[in-house]
């Protein structure tokens, strides 16, 4: 095995299931450092018992690019492996072709575009769409126009590369007080995909929130309505703890989004599952479209698709109301 890949993996299996993000970046970086040595130079490293001395590679890191080295598989990733509980068969799942919300390292998230993107082609899917945030969430390094530009030129080049696969231009766009969106709309109009989402204000009294999302879905750039309650059911492993649903007029929202053919979305992180599912079948019952979204923030994290399609299929919703289950022309045709 590839010892490069074997760290690679690790980091995969560890963020598949949520773990600190200190316990995957540690492989991640080790992983980035063999990568990038002159040829021949890693052998000669394992030969000599010297792998330790480069920066970023620790006693655990050496011990699996030994094994790797040695065509075995390394016991660290066996054990992850093991402890993966089997996954069920899943119609909707399987009919999905892409994600319309992910994150990179050029926002809040732990990896290149292109990790992303190769990730995501490994689990089987013929695109994501790349929606890094927008300028006001600070926090998160959101994108300012001039940085969300050289993303695009970026991601044509990726593009080139890696075809079929496709990356689909894309943002998760700050819903602002009065409704409006955090970024410029001649960029917005550029775009495959627009995830509009709500992060500030969330306890927003019920009648100015639900002005505020539905002049957002009304937006004609507008693709999908992110984690519509901002809802937190932690606390997960990076130690994030519940935050209560907006309140909002949920028949007048799901009304706009149907009307307005805007995919209301099923949030797949497992410290979101947003909506709950009173609201979900309320969606589902209004007519409503929806995209069942990773909301990834790291490649391990691609494959929490299957969290929302289960809770779809007992909505009753089916793959022809799901966005993912298009191709990405069609996904940027429906812009």
């Amino acid at each position: 095995m590839d010892p490069v890949q074997a760290l690679r993996a690790i980091a995969f299996e560890l963020e598949r299931d949520g773990a600190p993000t200190y316990r995957v970046q540690a492989f991640r970086r080790a992983a980035s450092v063999l990568a990038e040595l002159p040829a021949g130079e890693l052998e000669r490293r394992i030969q000599a018992g010297t792998l330790r001395a480069l920066k970023g590679v620790g006693d655990t890191t050496a011990q699996v690019v030994a094994e790797a080295a040695r065509g075995e598989v390394p016991a660290y990733l066996a054990r992850l492996r093991g402890e993966q509980a089997p996954s069920v068969p899943d119609a909707l799942r399987a009919a999905l072709r892409g994600d319309c919300h992910t994150h990179s390292d050029w926002s809040d998230g732990g990896s290149p575009p292109r990790e992303m993107a190769e990730a995501a082609r490994d689990l089987g899917h013929e695109w994501i769409a790349l929606t890094d945030h927008s300028p006001r969430l600070t926090v998160a390094n959101g994108l300012s126009a001039s940085r969300l530009e050289a993303q695009l030129a970026l991601v044509g080049e990726l593009n080139e590369e890696l075809a079929p696969f496709r990356i689909l231009t894309g943002i998760e766009v700050d819903i602002l007080e009065d409704g409006s969106l955090d970024q410029r709309e001649d960029l917005l109009r550029r775009l495959d995909v627009v995830v509009a989402s709500v992060h500030s204000k969330l306890r927003m009294p019920a009648g100015p929130m639900t002005r505020r999302m539905v002049a957002a879905i009304r937006n004609p750039h507008v693709t999908v309505l992110g984690h519509c309650t901002g809802r937190l059911i932690g606390p997960n492993r990076q130690g994030r703890g519940r935050r209560p649903e907006s309140e909002f007029d949920a028949a007048a929202v799901f009304g706009a989004c149907r009307e307005a053919g805007v995919a209301v979305e099923i949030n797949c992180r497992p410290e979101r599952a947003d909506p709950p599912d009173r609201l979900l079948r309320l969606a589902a019952e209004a007519g409503c479209v929806f995209a069942i979204d990773t909301d990834a923030h790291a490649p391990g994290q691609l494959d929490w698709l299957g969290n929302g399609t289960v809770r779809a299929e007992k909505a009753g919703i089916t793959a022809e109301r799901v966005i993912n289950s298009l191709g990405a022309d069609q996904i940027a045709a429906r812009r």
